[in-house]
């Protein structure tokens, strides 16, 4: 059971709103890096009992003779780890936003194995994901060589801006490392916004303002207005991508970039990069990375490849959407913040059929 990326993505993006976070947020999701780098509260190494339980697991989906996209958890049995997967999943989606897994004996089991085994995580997390129109549920995170003006940063060896990605949850299984470089930095997303409020709290309110977010052309449209924040029931639920709000101005019929949009754009950077604030994480082989596209930024620094093929660095991607809320008032709440997606996402299709595609200005890297 996976969900489509328009599904996904429209799961991501329901996000209740009931008026803007004026005071600061306190709780485990507003940590600085500073206070954690040194802590092993975040790290989850497996035991031997883990691993074994992982490869009958792995054994059971291989006999269950299902292609990857048909697995079901039951077809992946973890009667015992089931109880610290479930750890994991309330740590990324209530508590610090989260966790590092250690120990996946990705050499020994291969890519293949290793995808199966990190798919079926997916299944007892939540509900995978496709990552792009053409459904793929695991991303393969390496450089391609292609240029990066005409591909998506994650597969060249380039810097990756801080970005959140369109699912409640993602998952990085390292497979090969670089020669040099490719650091994972996280950074929180209520830290960041404690910090703009204590700063320059009158460009807060724009975070709750509709920034265009570029699509690079996937999902029939340019651009699409999303917000950047929207708090109700005691949570703020945080979505950034500055590389695509900047870059959604390229388009010739974009609307102009408004001053107090380039502020908080650029202020909220420069806070997010503020070294006191981020986490760098060096990912091993056999390093699993979950986190919360709700309260964590992440990004990458570039990276210098080895010359053989079979060393170089190679990452598995995975997007999971976490449980959807029981109450009637939030299902309610969630129901109500969809429609406006719904609708703005017709408007930008129908407004592209029409007129056509908006040609940049000038060519612009893909980030």
């Amino acid at each position: 059971m996976y969900k489509s990326v328009t599904a996904q993505t429209l799961h991501y993006f329901a996000r209740p709103h009931r008026a803007p976070r004026t005071t600061l947020i306190d709780g485990p999701a507003a940590w600085r890096g500073c206070d954690l780098a040194t802590s092993s509260a975040w790290r989850h190494p497996l035991s031997a009992d883990d691993i074994a339980e992982l490869d009958g697991a792995l054994g059971a989906a291989r006999s269950s003779g299902r292609p990857l996209r048909e697995l079901r958890a039951v077809d992946l049995p973890l009667p015992t780890l089931a109880a610290k997967i479930g750890e994991w999943r309330r740590e990324v989606a209530d508590g610090r936003g989260f966790v590092l897994v250690q120990g996946f004996p990705v050499e020994r089991w291969g890519p293949e194995d290793s995808a199966i085994v990190f798919y079926g995580l997916g299944l007892h997390l939540g509900i995978p994901g496709a990552q792009n129109p053409e459904g793929d549920l695991l991303g393969h995170v390496r450089d391609t060589g292609a240029d990066p003006r005409h591909v998506r940063a994650y597969r060249t060896a380039s810097n990756i801006a801080y970005h959140c990605d369109a699912a409640d949850l993602v998952g990085l299984l390292c497979l090969e490392t670089a020669r040099s470089g490719g650091l994972s930095r996280i950074v929180s997303s209520i830290t960041v916004y404690n910090t703009l409020l204590a700063e320059q709290p009158e460009l807060v309110e724009r975070l709750y303002r509709p920034f265009l977010l570029d699509t690079h052309g996937e999902g029939g449209v340019d651009y699409f207005p999303i917000p950047a924040c929207r708090f109700a029931g005691d949570r703020l639920r945080t979505f950034w991508h500055s590389d695509y709000f900047r870059s959604s101005h390229d388009y010739e019929r974009a609307p102009a970039f408004e001053p107090v949009e380039r502020a908080v754009l650029d202020a909220y950077d420069a806070i997010a990069s503020r070294p006191e604030l981020y986490l760098d994480m060096e990912l091993a082989k056999g390093d699993a990375q979950f986190l919360s596209n709700h309260t964590i930024l992440h990004a990458r620094t570039a990276y210098e490849d080895h010359i053989d093929p079979a060393r170089q660095r190679h990452l598995l991607r995975l997007w999971v959407s976490l449980d959807a809320p029981r109450r009637l008032r939030d299902r309610t709440a969630r129901l109500r913040s969809v429609a406006p997606l719904i609708t703005a996402l017709v408007r930008a299709r129908i407004t592209r059929a029409v007129r056509g595609r908006s040609p940049r200005r000038a060519e612009q890297p893909v980030g």
